[in-house]
């Protein structure tokens, strides 16, 4: 999983909320480093290299900036503008919300939070750092259009041709594609084409809420309104005013949502929980799915009035297998990417490299050569890469009935299965465990059961 791999640094003069974030992630990420005087900031930044850090967004500190996080903030992308960063707040105030992410912010989290959510926003930071992304002047981690919209193929071309048709239009798009494809960067390349590029582009997982959390988190909510709710929050719509909403893995929500999210687009308003007064809101909507459109079509699934209303037009993003030597142009381009990572020098692909891409079918899409050419930029000895050094993830590469090579006994089917799914889910728990039919206590269990 990308998260094991992960440094997180955590600021916050409250000693509660790092012990609570640091038993929350010890059994997910590599190392955590915690922090109450934020003044320590450039020290740590050069003594460590962070995936991602969560800032208090107020200090008891002597510096006059009207908000202490923000100053700092500020001071980190001086620093180390590689590094998403997490501001936590304990107001629901969406211009200070923005405003953070107008100045570089990844996201944004309000105290109290749910571990979930908490733990997905980390899971996203974590994996824009590896892709490369960049902040630009909206505020938003949107990596640059080169990168994303790498490749040289027909089908490639298409796509790029149709993003600069659509882009500045404010047609609802549907990008469809297997997991690992690029969906989230195609959705991120018309944001930054269009004309609402200024503004905010914000992400959420839709298929990783749970019915309490999905209406909070899109609409926002009043105080009291439920447990916890300590203070008036505004949810994600209200937070991509003027900008662009992408809305990933739409294909795993429930019909009670359906409904909920149908009306909001129809209306063109929400009413945050807890209150009764709508609220305009003027967003652009972008949505993914690795859910073939003929299954969503399948009305005990998905509303067909939903689909018509989010799909003005589709983009299919092809699967890697069937970009032919896009392969080699992307391999080159990340051991470009991991040779300046790891400071080492930039190496060649043999013929030999090239042909075993060429030849390989990668169920895991970019994302499994991603981390293939890492790997072997890592463990390479020289400035050439051979075929031998280009290994493949044995959890993509096997078809499903070949673990039983490996055995059959039960317990190592069940970490087997596990573990693939975890890599699926890039480590996402609630969509794990929603995979595999159990809750996440029980996948908990199974997971220390079996050390993953």
């Amino acid at each position: 999983m990308l998260l094991k791999k992960a440094s997180i640094l955590i600021v916050d003069d409250d000693a509660d909320v790092l012990t609570a974030v640091r038993l929350m992630l010890r059994p997910q990420v590599k190392e955590i480093v915690t922090e109450k005087n934020p003044e320590q900031l450039p020290i740590l930044l050069k003594q460590y290299s962070f995936d991602a850090i969560l800032l208090d967004m107020n200090f008891k500190s002597a510096i006059h900036t009207g908000n202490e996080g923000l100053y700092w903030l500020q001071k980190i992308k001086e620093l180390r503008p590689e590094v998403a960063v997490i501001m936590i707040t304990a107001y629901g105030d969406i211009d200070l919300a923005i405003r953070s992410l107008k100045e570089g912010a990844f996201d944004f989290v309000v105290k109290p939070w749910h571990n979930e959510k908490l733990l997905s926003t980390i899971t996203n930071a974590v994996s824009q750092k590896v892709n490369g992304s960049k902040a630009t002047a909206s505020g938003t981690n949107i990596p640059s259009s080169d990168f994303e919209l790498l490749g040289e193929s027909d089908v490639m071309q298409d796509i790029k041709l149709k993003i600069k048709k659509i882009a500045p239009t404010d047609a609802n798009i549907l990008i469809l594609g297997e997991n690992g494809t690029g969906k989230e960067l195609v959705a991120k390349a018309i944001h930054e084409q269009s004309l609402r590029a200024a503004k905010p582009f914000v992400k959420v997982d839709v298929g990783a809420l749970t019915d309490s959390l999905f209406e909070s988190e899109l609409f926002g909510h009043k105080k009291g309104a439920f447990t916890d709710a300590r203070e008036d929050r505004a949810g994600r719509f209200e937070a991509a005013q003027g900008g662009t909403i992408f809305l990933d893995e739409i294909g795993n929500i429930s019909l009670h949502q359906q409904s909920k999210l149908l009306s909001v687009l129809q209306n063109r308003q929400v009413i945050r929980v807890g209150a009764n007064e709508p609220v305009n809101i003027d967003v652009r909507l972008l949505c993914a799915t690795n859910v073939p459109l003929s299954e969503l079509a399948n009305e005990s699934r998905f509303r067909k009035d939903l689909i018509y209303r989010i799909n003005t037009v589709e983009i299919l993003i092809p699967p890697l297998r069937k970009r032919g030597k896009d392969i080699v142009l992307l391999a080159t381009h990340f051991a470009q990417v991991y040779a300046q990572k790891y400071m080492k020098p930039v190496p060649e692909l043999s013929k030999a490299a090239q042909d075993k891409l060429l030849h390989y079918h990668f169920p895991g899409n970019v994302r499994e050569l991603q981390y293939a050419i890492e790997r072997a930029v890592i463990m390479a000895d020289g400035a050439l890469l051979d075929a031998d050094d280009i290994l493949f993830s044995p959890i993509e590469a096997a078809p499903a009935g070949e673990a039983l090579e490996h055995g059959t006994n039960l317990e190592e089917l069940e970490k087997l299965t596990i573990n693939k799914v975890l890599q699926l889910h890039n480590g996402n728990l609630t969509r794990t465990a929603k995979e595999l039919g159990i809750t996440r206590t029980a996948l908990y269990r199974r997971m220390n059961k079996y050390g993953l």
